[in-house]
C-alpha cells in the first residue's frame, strides 16, 4: 500500500463511504459494548465526509466555458475560398467540424464529368461508394445509370450535351449507411453549393430528400418532385431517389415522368 497515490486513496474512501462506513478503524482493537453507553466520537465521523467534499471540488469551477464552434459559417467561409474543384476537395478533406469524418475511410468526391450540362446531387456514399470512391456505384447507382440511359445520357460520355456530374451532398459514408442529421446536412450544404458553382451544369437534379432539404431547405420529395424550382440562379427538379425506387418499383412511373421532364428541359436549354 505504500505505493497508493493520493487520488486512488481517495477514490477508495468515496467507495466505503457509498457502502455505508461512517467511522475509521485504529491500530488497536475497541470493546464496543463497553462504549455502548458513551457518546459516539464526532470527530472521526465528521473527518471522512468534510475531506471528500473539499478535496472532491473540481478546481476548475471558475474557468470559462469553452467557446461554441459554428461549423456553417467555418464551412462557407472554407467553400468560398476554393477557387477551383481541386480546392475544394482539399477544402472538405481538411474541414475537421463533421463527425462523420472520423468514422469513415474515405472522402467520396465526384464522379462524371466536369462540365456536363446536367449535374446530379444525391445524399450520401454507401459502402459500395466508400469502397470504390465515386458516388452512385451500388445497386442505386446502376439503377441512375440505366434512368440515365433511358434519355441519353452517360456519366461515362465525354460530351458535355450527354454526360453527366454527380455528387451528394454529404461526402463521407455515414456508420451503417444511416441517413444523414441535419446538422450533417446544413453544414457540408455549403461546399455542395460551391461545387455546383464552380462546375457550372445547366441543370440540377436533387436526387430524394436529402439533397432537397440541404439545398432548398423542403422535404417531402413525393410532394417534390417533378417541380422545377430555383438553385442558386439555376434550374432543379427534385427526382425520387433510386433507392427508394428499389423499395418502390410501382413509383418508376412517377421517376419516367421527371426524367422526361429534364429531357425536355435539356432540349429548350432554359
Amino acid at each position: 500500500m505504500d505505493d497508493l497515490g493520493f487520488h486512488d486513496a481517495l477514490a477508495m474512501l468515496d467507495w466505503q463511504i457509498e457502502l455505508g462506513a461512517d467511522e475509521a478503524l485504529g491500530d488497536t482493537p475497541v470493546d464496543r459494548f463497553a462504549l455502548a453507553d458513551q457518546a459516539p466520537a464526532a470527530t472521526v465521523v465528521a473527518s471522512a465526509p468534510k475531506a471528500r467534499a473539499s478535496v472532491a471540488a473540481p478546481p476548475a469551477d471558475d474557468a470559462p466555458p469553452a467557446p461554441s464552434v459554428d461549423a456553417v459559417a467555418l464551412a462557407q467561409a472554407a467553400a468560398s475560398a476554393a477557387q477551383d474543384l481541386p480546392a475544394l476537395h482539399a477544402a472538405m478533406e481538411g474541414f475537421a467540424h463533421c463527425p462523420l469524418r472520423e468514422t469513415a475511410t474515405r472522402l467520396v468526391f465526384a464522379d462524371g464529368l466536369v462540365g456536363a450540362r446536367v449535374m446530379i446531387v444525391g445524399e450520401a456514399p454507401g459502402r459500395d461508394e466508400e469502397q470504390q470512391g465515386k458516388p452512385f456505384v451500388g445497386q442505386s447507382g446502376q439503377l441512375l445509370d440505366r434512368m440515365l440511359a433511358a434519355i441519353g445520357l452517360d456519366r461515362a460520355a465525354p460530351d458535355p450535351a450527354q454526360a453527366v456530374d454527380i455528387a451528394n451532398v454529404v461526402p463521407w459514408r455515414p456508420p451503417q449507411n444511416r441517413k444523414p442529421e441535419a446538422d450533417e446536412l446544413a453544414m457540408m450544404a455549403p461546399f455542395m453549393r460551391r461545387h455546383i458553382a464552380l462546375a457550372a451544369p445547366d441543370l440540377v437534379v436533387l436526387m430524394g430528400n436529402a439533397a432537397c432539404e440541404a439545398l432548398i431547405g423542403q422535404t417531402g420529395i413525393t410532394r417534390l418532385r417533378g417541380e422545377w424550382v430555383t438553385l442558386d440562379g439555376r434550374p432543379a427538379i427534385p427526382m425520387l431517389h433510386p433507392a427508394y425506387l428499389l423499395r418502390r418499383p410501382q413509383e418508376k412511373a412517377a421517376a419516367w415522368a421527371d426524367l422526361l421532364s429534364l429531357k425536355a428541359r435539356l432540349r429548350t436549354k432554359t
